[in-house]
């Protein structure tokens, strides 16, 4: 069925949110009713284990321009997101978390920038309140990492709080890789793109759900998504380890052959076993990362199982 188009959508990955969904859809709606805009919110149940999906359909009951996605389990949040994409019917879509951590205000600013032009409007964080330095920190060396060590211009200092026009959306729903990031994909993508700046508040209520192995594992999954500087660089620890061990070689045999000094040292040589046996264990792993997501991409099941849509 041909899909019936409105302005704009607003997708929403949910995972626990009990408490300020309502908070969350009575603050989108007021800035879209404020504006006169003809608009969709997509919920997206990522297998919440709350009473999320409840609360969801009471909001559901209430306002027609609510919709549901509930998956059969937790996906993550870059699959649910990629879950609300391909069901939003809007001319352009905002993606936002709904912490309330970022403003919808700002979706007003992002549709200036829209109908301007611009098919891509990232929300960049000129400040982050709430947060503890460690994140900042890691946040900050991150995209920094990353951006030097990839070929694609990812926006730095900015979250998954962004305007995509339909043109985007419809080439992102044609991607079918399982370990997604989706920052990055959108700067694989293309396209006219500018930014906006906020402040990024606390969270309206609740606990982040990103835990640091959660945060190190969606790391990993960018890096491995979108550059090949891990594989490059144990290539690189290899060659210079090589040279180190053909020098040992030379210097050993010229002190065997040419001078009177026995060769000793079982330890250094042990620690030299351990330290280059180190180094290829790690190299192995970084290669399993990469084969890993090769296979599972190859398996070709669903990214997601919707169980149902609430329309």
């Amino acid at each position: 069925m041909e899909k019936t188009f409105c302005e704009i959508s607003i997708v929403a990955p949910v995972f626990n949110e009990e408490g300020g969904i309502t908070n969350f859809c009575d603050t989108v709606v007021a800035v879209m009713a404020s504006a006169n805009l003809d608009y969709e919110i997509v919920l997206v149940d990522d297998g919440s284990r709350d009473n999320s999906f409840v609360e969801m359909k009471l909001l559901r009951d209430k306002n027609a321009r609510i919709r549901i996605v509930r998956l059969a389990r937790n996906f993550g949040h870059q699959l649910a997101i990629t879950a609300g994409m391909r069901q939003a019917c809007g001319r352009c879509v905002v993606v936002m978390d709904c912490d309330l951590q970022d403003s919808p205000a700002v979706i007003l600013q992002f549709l200036a920038k829209w109908r301007e032009g611009f098919e891509i409007i990232h929300g960049v964080r000129k400040e982050r309140k709430g947060e503890t330095w460690f994140k900042k920190a890691s946040a900050f060396a991150f995209y920094r990492v990353l951006a030097a060590t990839t070929n694609i211009s990812i926006q730095k200092d900015a979250g998954d709080f962004y305007l995509l026009d339909r043109k985007v959306i419809d080439v992102l729903n044609t991607m079918d890789e399982r370990h997604r990031f989706m920052r990055g994909l959108l700067g694989w993508v293309g396209f006219k793109r500018t930014t906006v700046e906020y402040v990024r508040e606390p969270r309206f209520t609740g606990v982040t759900k990103f835990s640091f192995w959660k945060m190190l594992k969606f790391s990993l999954d960018a890096a491995t998504s979108f550059s090949f500087m891990p594989l490059r660089v144990i290539s690189l620890i290899g060659l210079v380890i090589s040279l180190i061990a053909f020098l040992g070689i030379g210097a050993i045999l010229f002190v065997k052959l040419f001078t009177n000094y026995a060769v000793t040292g079982w330890s250094s040589l042990m620690v030299a076993v351990l330290f280059i046996g180190g180094i290829q264990l790690i190299a192995i792993g970084i290669i399993g990362e990469y084969l890993a997501r090769i296979g599972d991409d190859v398996k070709g099941r669903p990214l997601y199982v919707i169980t149902e849509v609430l329309e």
